[in-house]
C-alpha cells in the first residue's frame, strides 16, 4: 500500500483523538450519573461538558479539512453494500459528533447550568436556551439516546475495521493507523 492509499497525518490524528476523547467522554457520562450530589459528581460534570465541547470544536476542524482533503478512494474489490453501509456509517457519525455535544449544551442550558469551558470565568459559553425544567427532561433524553446510537454505530465501525483488517486483510485499517507514511 502506498502513502497515497492512506489517509493523511492530521485526519489520522483527529481520528484517533476525537475517539479516545468520545469513549472516555461516554464513560465519565456513565459513571457520573450513577454518583449521588457530591463535590467530585459536580466536578466529573464539568470534565464531561470540557469534553464534549472539545469533541465539538475537533469535530468542526475535522469537517473542514475533510472537505479540504478527501478520503482516499476505496480499496479495490469492495463489494457495494460494504461501500455504502461505510458511507452512511460515517455520515451518521459526523452527524453525531455535533449533535451529541450540542444536545449536551443545551440541556445544560435549559437546566441552568452553565457550560464554563476549563473552569475559566471569561470562557463561559452562551445559555443556547432559557431555563426550563421540562425542556431539560426531553434534552436529557435526546443527549442519552444520542449517545447510545454513537455506541452503536462506534461499535459497528470498530467491527467493520477488525474484519477487515482479520479476515479480508486488505489494508482498510492499517490506512487510518498513525504508524503508516501518509501524505
Amino acid at each position: 500500500m502506498s502513502a497515497n492509499d492512506s489517509y493523511t497525518r492530521p485526519a489520522i490524528a483527529l481520528h484517533w483523538l476525537m475517539a479516545l476523547m468520545i469513549i472516555g467522554g461516554f464513560a465519565v457520562g456513565l459513571y457520573m450519573t450513577g454518583l449521588r450530589l457530591s463535590p467530585d459528581k459536580l466536578k466529573l460534570y464539568s470534565w464531561h461538558k470540557w469534553s464534549g465541547i472539545t469533541v465539538l470544536a475537533l469535530a468542526l476542524i475535522r469537517i473542514g479539512w475533510r472537505l479540504g482533503h478527501p478520503v482516499p478512494a476505496p480499496l479495490p474489490g469492495q463489494p457495494l453494500w460494504q461501500l455504502r453501509a461505510a458511507h452512511y456509517t460515517h455520515l451518521a457519525l459526523y452527524v453525531l459528533i455535533l449533535a451529541i455535544p450540542l444536545s449536551g449544551w443545551l440541556y445544560s442550558s435549559a437546566s441552568g447550568y452553565p457550560v464554563v469551558y476549563l473552569g475559566i470565568k471569561a470562557l463561559r459559553l452562551p445559555d443556547l436556551v432559557a431555563k426550563d425544567k421540562e425542556l431539560a427532561t426531553v434534552l436529557k433524553q435526546i443527549h442519552e439516546l444520542l449517545n447510545w446510537t454513537m455506541a452503536a454505530l462506534v461499535t459497528v465501525h470498530a467491527a467493520a475495521a477488525l474484519k477487515h483488517h482479520l479476515i479480508d486483510r486488505d489494508g482498510t485499517l492499517r490506512r487510518m493507523l498513525p504508524v503508516l507514511p501518509s501524505r
